[in-house]
């Protein structure tokens, strides 16, 4: 008889509206190969020796209509090692620029969609899990992920979403029970790692490289199809009877993509890899590679050792690199339109939605008013702040938090402003006295602002604590986490997974979570650059 947890993921609502409604790979031979004129493969995930569920987020599954029972039968299916009823997994096909050049097929190489679910408020998800075997898009790789990544993967997409920025969700990490060698730092090292799944979970995991494909190919057919697909099912707002309203559907995906980036600016979140096929066509965040968190504050960090020399991923280039990348959209899009100058006015107004909503932004980290902004008084005061931030080694997470309790009264000493920041720096001794004035300079002009504005020092705190998170997944502790959980033991993962599920709340007990990066992480692989190596 099977267990009710088995019976319950067999009655989900399965839908297979992707590859119902385009064209599918004539061939089911998994091979690595060339795929044209598709939008998908058919593809069944390859069994593992011994799954067992590390982690299941509640919320997630909640969201599914799952139970949070952990047996063995829901692990085989979050495993690939059986499909439930009405599952009907395939891998999509798309291609994409990496790095600023254009690598034609891509594809899902090591991500297989199980089918999408309709939950009980009508809204569908697709189920994919990452590291379940190969596919036609593998390439030269084997299809699977390890612990290290996946763990990666499921803190970082849960606590973005309960930091407020738009992202897939997670379901589970499954560890396979298997050993996958891979080269963690490019360097020849090679080295066996325990291996491990995800289940990812979103709306769609579109990309912009599901378009740039079809379009390169000058396969226009499919490029119509997916594009009628995606506005019928995503964006209906663009569609009237036959007719599609590309330059509607390319407005409202840049202004989701500055959201975005401004949101990725606001916590320290660096991506790492954004190449057009790591971009969601929804405004999500999506494909958590070598992803890494601004410490140290710096526009030029990046995470991506593969990125080290050009820095073209770095953290203060996000927005410059989300806007080329709808560029190339864009094009692909241009390959179906006979009038190009409306796709250029959309992506115009992604710059002007850029510079406003990075400018309100800025503003509330600050806890001033996005109703009484005075453009040119506070880009200033903006751009004299990151000024000061890259000045000395500062951390990001912390300064703002502490900003918050700063004395902004005129009688205020310079050494009363200082103090409820000085956590925030690395080398508190070492900032000299050029230095100390400098910070102090932007602070008085700081203090002066607030009061212009006339606002107490408890709602400042308040509006400031609100967008200003405590809690984010520094890369050092999700290092530990994955050190501490390789040999079986998840009691770190949990209380990870559930500090930050209240990232912008005080939580007793848990300053371990809220401490700048320690010295011995400063150069240690994991905890401060990564590769794509999964």
């Amino acid at each position: 008889m099977a267990s009710p947890a088995l019976k319950e993921i067999d009655k989900l609502a399965y839908e297979a509206n992707f590859i119902a409604s385009l064209p599918a790979d004539p061939s089911e031979v998994n091979v690595s190969r060339p795929v044209f004129g598709a939008c998908y493969s058919r593809v069944q995930p390859t069994p593992v020796a011994d799954p067992q569920i590390l982690a299941l987020v509640p919320e997630v599954a909640d969201l599914l209509g799952l139970s949070h029972n952990q047996t063995p039968e829901l692990a085989a299916v979050l495993a690939g090692n059986r499909l439930a009823s009405g599952m009907v997994p395939y891998a999509a096909c798309y291609g994409g620029h990496q790095f600023g050049q254009w690598a034609d097929q891509l594809g899902d190489g090591r991500a297989i969609t199980l089918g999408e679910v309709r939950n009980a408020q009508g809204e569908v998800y697709e189920m994919q899990l990452k590291g379940a075997g190969p596919t036609p898009y593998s390439r030269r790789a084997d299809g699977r992920a390890v612990l290290r990544s996946s763990l990666r993967e499921l803190v970082c997409s849960e606590a973005m979403f309960h930091l407020g920025v738009p992202t897939t969700r997670a379901l589970s990490l499954v560890s396979t029970g298997d050993a996958i060698e891979r080269d963690l730092l490019y360097d020849g090292n090679r080295a066996f790692e325990p291996g491990a799944i995800v289940c990812r979970v979103a709306p769609s995991f579109l990309r912009f490289g599901n378009y740039e494909l079809p379009a390169v190919r000058q396969d226009l057919d499919t490029l119509r199809a997916l594009l009628n697909y995606t506005l019928n099912k995503h964006y209906p707002q663009f569609v009237a009877g036959d007719e599609l309203d590309l330059p509607g559907f390319l407005h409202e995906v840049g202004q989701r993509t500055a959201i975005l980036m401004v949101h990725w600016t606001r916590v320290g979140f660096v991506h790492g890899v954004m190449n057009t096929d790591n971009m969601s066509i929804l405004g999500l965040t999506i494909d958590y590679g070598p992803y890494g968190w601004v410490e140290p504050f710096g526009p030029g960090w990046t995470p991506n050792i593969t990125d080290a020399s050009g820095r073209r991923y770095r953290f203060g280039n996000q927005p410059q690199v989300a806007l080329w990348n709808l560029l190339q959209l864009a094009r692909s899009l241009a390959t179906l339109v006979d009038d190009v100058a409306p796709l250029e006015q959309a992506l115009q107004e992604y710059k002007v939605t850029l510079e406003t909503q990075h400018r309100q932004m800025m503003l509330s980290k600050l806890g001033l008013s996005v109703q009484h902004i005075k453009e040119e008084q506070d880009d200033q005061l903006i751009a004299a702040l990151l000024a000061a931030l890259a000045l000395v080694e500062t951390d990001m997470t912390l300064f703002y938090r502490s900003l918050a309790h700063m004395p902004v009264g005129e009688e205020t000493t310079a050494d009363a402003r200082f103090s409820p920041i000085k956590d925030a720096y690395y080398a508190l001794n070492d900032i000299t006295a050029s230095q100390r004035q400098a910070i102090d300079d932007w602070l008085q002009s700081y203090a002066a602002r607030v009061r212009e504005e006339g606002i107490s020092d408890a709602d400042r705190a308040v509006r400031m604590n609100a967008v200003n998170p405590l809690y984010v997944p520094r890369n050092y502790l999700v290092q530990e986490v994955i050190e501490k959980t390789a040999p079986g033991n998840t009691d770190a993962l949990a209380q990870l997974l559930e500090v930050l599920r209240r990232p912008y709340t005080q939580q007793p007990g848990r300053e371990a979570y809220a401490r700048k990066r320690p010295e011995w992480a400063r150069n240690r692989p994991g905890c401060s650059m990564l590769s794509c190596s999964s």
